[in-house]
Protein backbone atom coordinates (compact mmCIF):
# COMPACT_ATOMS: atom_id res chain seq x y z
CA UNK A 1 0.00 0.00 0.00
CA UNK A 2 0.99 3.60 -0.49
CA UNK A 3 0.26 5.84 1.55
CA UNK A 4 0.40 10.22 1.25
CA UNK A 5 0.97 11.87 4.71
CA UNK A 6 1.02 15.54 4.95
CA UNK A 7 2.13 18.03 7.47
CA UNK A 8 2.27 21.80 8.46
CA UNK A 9 -0.89 23.31 7.89
CA UNK A 10 -2.65 25.85 10.73
CA UNK A 11 -3.33 28.72 11.58
CA UNK A 12 -1.54 32.44 10.69
CA UNK A 13 -1.57 36.06 10.56
CA UNK A 14 -1.64 37.82 6.74
CA UNK A 15 1.67 38.28 5.06
CA UNK A 16 2.93 34.78 6.87
CA UNK A 17 4.01 32.14 5.94
CA UNK A 18 3.98 28.25 6.55
CA UNK A 19 5.73 25.46 4.88
CA UNK A 20 3.74 22.08 3.97
CA UNK A 21 5.19 18.93 3.72
CA UNK A 22 3.72 15.60 2.08
CA UNK A 23 5.87 12.30 2.49
CA UNK A 24 5.06 9.20 0.48
CA UNK A 25 5.25 6.06 1.71
CA UNK A 26 5.24 2.14 1.15
CA UNK A 27 5.46 0.03 -2.03
CA UNK A 28 6.73 2.65 -4.49
CA UNK A 29 8.96 2.02 -7.43
CA UNK A 30 9.04 5.57 -8.48
CA UNK A 31 7.11 8.86 -8.34
CA UNK A 32 6.13 11.16 -11.37
CA UNK A 33 4.41 14.42 -11.05
CA UNK A 34 3.81 15.81 -7.84
CA UNK A 35 1.37 18.07 -6.76
CA UNK A 36 -0.40 20.50 -4.30
CA UNK A 37 -4.02 21.66 -4.38
CA UNK A 38 -6.62 23.56 -2.47
CA UNK A 39 -10.32 23.43 -1.91
CA UNK A 40 -12.85 25.69 -0.20
CA UNK A 41 -16.39 24.41 0.74
CA UNK A 42 -18.52 24.64 -1.68
CA UNK A 43 -15.88 24.81 -4.74
CA UNK A 44 -14.01 22.69 -6.82
CA UNK A 45 -10.03 21.44 -5.86
CA UNK A 46 -7.98 23.31 -8.00
CA UNK A 47 -4.10 22.98 -8.28
CA UNK A 48 -1.88 25.12 -6.77
CA UNK A 49 1.36 24.34 -7.93
CA UNK A 50 3.10 20.72 -9.86
CA UNK A 51 6.21 19.47 -9.96
CA UNK A 52 7.94 16.79 -12.16
CA UNK A 53 10.49 14.41 -11.22
CA UNK A 54 13.16 16.71 -12.87
CA UNK A 55 12.38 19.71 -11.19
CA UNK A 56 9.74 21.54 -13.81
CA UNK A 57 7.63 23.40 -11.99
CA UNK A 58 3.33 25.12 -12.87
CA UNK A 59 2.04 27.65 -10.68
CA UNK A 60 -1.48 28.72 -10.37
CA UNK A 61 -1.30 32.44 -11.21
CA UNK A 62 -2.61 33.36 -7.84
CA UNK A 63 -0.07 32.00 -6.12
CA UNK A 64 3.07 33.07 -8.45
CA UNK A 65 5.68 34.87 -6.95
CA UNK A 66 4.58 33.69 -3.46
CA UNK A 67 4.69 29.99 -3.20
CA UNK A 68 7.57 27.59 -4.11
CA UNK A 69 7.28 24.01 -4.91
CA UNK A 70 10.23 21.63 -4.43
CA UNK A 71 10.54 18.24 -3.80
CA UNK A 72 13.21 15.79 -2.27
CA UNK A 73 13.37 12.42 -4.66
CA UNK A 74 15.64 10.50 -2.28
CA UNK A 75 12.63 11.12 0.58
CA UNK A 76 9.59 11.05 -1.96
CA UNK A 77 8.96 14.11 -0.20
CA UNK A 78 7.40 16.93 -1.92
CA UNK A 79 7.47 20.85 0.10
CA UNK A 80 5.14 23.74 -0.35
CA UNK A 81 6.88 27.17 0.95
CA UNK A 82 3.93 29.58 1.13
CA UNK A 83 4.77 33.14 1.82
CA UNK A 84 3.15 36.43 1.83
CA UNK A 85 -0.52 34.54 2.83
CA UNK A 86 -3.27 35.82 2.24
CA UNK A 87 -7.25 35.22 3.52
CA UNK A 88 -8.09 34.26 0.10
CA UNK A 89 -5.53 31.36 0.40
CA UNK A 90 -7.43 29.74 3.12
CA UNK A 91 -8.16 26.10 2.63
CA UNK A 92 -8.13 22.77 2.76
CA UNK A 93 -4.60 21.81 0.80
CA UNK A 94 -4.06 18.47 -0.70
CA UNK A 95 -1.15 16.52 -1.52
CA UNK A 96 -1.12 14.68 -4.91
CA UNK A 97 1.24 11.72 -6.08
CA UNK A 98 1.10 9.77 -9.45
CA UNK A 99 3.17 6.38 -8.12
CA UNK A 100 4.51 3.59 -9.88
CA UNK A 101 4.34 0.74 -8.12
CA UNK A 102 5.59 -2.79 -8.21
CA UNK A 103 1.83 -4.05 -9.04
CA UNK A 104 0.94 -1.33 -10.70
CA UNK A 105 4.09 0.19 -12.78
CA UNK A 106 1.78 2.55 -15.01
CA UNK A 107 1.09 4.98 -12.46
CA UNK A 108 -2.03 6.25 -10.14
CA UNK A 109 -2.77 9.26 -8.78
CA UNK A 110 -2.78 9.66 -4.36
CA UNK A 111 -3.93 11.79 -2.49
CA UNK A 112 -3.38 13.22 1.07
CA UNK A 113 -5.72 13.60 3.83
CA UNK A 114 -5.85 17.05 3.43
CA UNK A 115 -4.18 20.09 5.84
CA UNK A 116 -6.10 23.25 6.56
CA UNK A 117 -4.66 26.43 5.93
CA UNK A 118 -6.15 29.74 7.77
CA UNK A 119 -5.03 32.83 7.27
CA UNK A 120 -6.96 35.91 9.13
CA UNK A 121 -6.88 39.01 8.03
Amino acid sequence: QVQLVESGGGLVQAGGSLTLSCAASGSILSIKDMGWYRQTTGNQRELVASITTGGTTKYADSVKGRFTISRDNAKNTVYLQMNSLKPEDTAVYYCNADILRPSAPWGTDYWGQGTQVTVSA
